[in-house]
This record gives structure tokens, C-alpha cells and sequence, in this order.
């Protein structure tokens, strides 16, 4: 058994673009449908949604075979947590709510094993094939993938030093706290919002790291791909559930 081929991060490194979708639904039924619907990656949530390691772990099962790569982001930067989803098998994480280099350091070095960084050694996890991949902490890193979420001002302020940090393979800006950090709560389309977003962007494509961000409006996220972001979520699974089941039955209301 090999270590299995991040297609994500080698594509970003690349410069391929990758489209996603957002995963709030925390279902592994949900998740089967998703991963084989085209999509370069999947966002499974664990900030604002009620997932948890055992329902991780069965959404990663049922995207075996798809397309998608697998994202989490999990609900805080935390040694624990990190070392828990890796040992579950998760290659590519996004840490919310970095605002310094030292926490860009700090999340990548809860993804290495000493003397690298302090990620906890486990003899046998999944994510080494339950002992069957070779060599696995010593090749693990070649497919780690530790994107960081920038999300206010402080973190904006920072942001050359963030992207900087060796280990990190991209920066991801989050519009919605992003607008609430700049006083535009709920409103992430303010124009000073867009302009500080855009000014980001540009800062990160000097430093030559790849640029994601979500947006749900088409024409935006379009606009986003054009300026240089490498991996765009277009949208959330359960606006499209919801949009989606509601349209139907207005045609029949209507």
C-alpha cells in the first residue's frame, strides 16, 4: 500500500485552478453525492458546523473514489485536533483565524512529527494505512497539505509574514468575518471589503502563494479567478439544497 497522492495540494503548486464546494451538512450520504459530482475539493466543516472526528471520519470514507479532495477545517488552531484528523487519514487542513506568523508556525508544526514540529506518533493510524504504508512519518509531509485562514485586520496586517511561513502551502480570505473585522457585519459585497480582499490577493500573488477564497455569488467568484485565486468554493451545500428544494416547489405553488 502506498501514501496515497495529494491531487489538491500538488495541483495549487502547480498554478491549476481548483473549484470546491463548502460541506455544512455533516453527512456521509451527502458527502458520497458531493465527491462525485466534478469538484476539485470539498470543504468538510467543523468551525461552524456540528461535526466531530467519528463524522469526519465517514465523510472521508464515502469520498473514497471521487473526485474531490478532502478539506477540513477544523474548529480551532489546536495540536489536538490537528493530530486527530491526521491520524484519521485528513491530508489537507484549513486553520481558521491566523493572525501572526507565530500561529502560521504553530499550525504547521502541529503537522509535523519531531524534530519538525510536535504532531503525537501513532504506531498504526489510518492515515498510514493501519501500519500497512512504508515509511509513513518520514513521507507523510510530501502530501500535507496546511492552508491558513486570514480573516481580520490584524491578520491583513500580517499577511506577507503569514504567507511566508515555510510550510505553508496557501492562504485562504474569509469574507464574512473579514466584512465584520471592517465594520460591514452580514456584508461581505461593502466596497471596502472587496477592495481590502482585492488588495490581498495581490499582496499574496507577490509573495507567490496560492490565493482561495468562498463566495456564493457566480460573478464574484468568476471575478476572483481572474485576479489569480488557485482555489475558489463557489458555493455551500446546503444553500443548494435549500435553493434547490425551494425552486421546485415554487413551480408547482406558482
Amino acid at each position: 500500500m502506498d501514501l496515497p497522492i495529494n491531487h489538491f495540494k500538488h495541483a495549487i503548486q502547480s498554478g491549476q485552478k481548483q473549484i470546491g464546494l463548502w460541506s455544512h451538512l455533516c453527512s456521509n450520504i451527502s458527502t458520497e453525492i458531493l465527491a462525485r459530482c466534478g469538484y476539485d475539493w470539498l470543504l468538510l466543516d467543523m468551525e461552524h458546523s456540528p461535526n466531530e472526528i467519528p463524522t469526519i471520519l465517514a465523510q472521508l470514507q464515502a469520498m473514497s473514489g471521487g473526485t474531490a479532495t478532502p478539506i477540513v477545517r477544523p474548529p480551532w488552531n489546536d495540536m489536538v485536533t490537528l493530530k486527530r484528523l491526521l491520524d484519521i487519514g485528513v491530508q489537507t487542513v484549513l486553520i481558521p483565524y491566523v493572525q501572526t506568523e507565530d500561529e502560521a508556525r504553530s499550525a504547521v508544526a502541529f503537522t509535523r512529527y519531531p524534530p519538525s514540529g510536535v504532531r503525537g506518533f501513532a504506531g498504526a493510524p489510518r492515515a498510514a494505512g493501519y501500519g500497512r504504508i512504508k515509511d509513513y512519518g518520514k513521507r507523510c509531509n510530501d502530501e500535507i497539505c496546511v492552508l491558513v485562514q486570514v480573516e481580520t485586520v490584524q491578520g491583513l496586517e500580517n499577511l506577507e509574514a503569514i504567507a511566508n511561513v515555510d510550510g505553508i502551502d496557501g492562504v485562504f480570505i474569509g469574507p464574512g468575518d473579514l466584512a465584520a473585522a471592517l465594520g460591514h457585519l452580514g456584508n461581505p459585497k461593502h466596497p471596502e471589503v472587496l477592495a481590502a480582499i482585492d488588495d490581498a490577493i495581490a499582496r499574496l500573488k507577490v509573495c507567490g502563494k496560492p490565493v482561495g477564497i468562498l463566495t456564493g455569488d457566480e460573478e464574484l467568484a468568476r471575478r476572483y479567478v481572474e485576479l489569480g485565486c488557485l482555489f475558489v468554493a463557489v458555493g455551500a451545500d446546503q444553500n443548494v439544497l435549500r435553493l434547490g428544494a425551494e425552486a421546485l416547489l415554487a413551480r408547482f405553488k406558482n
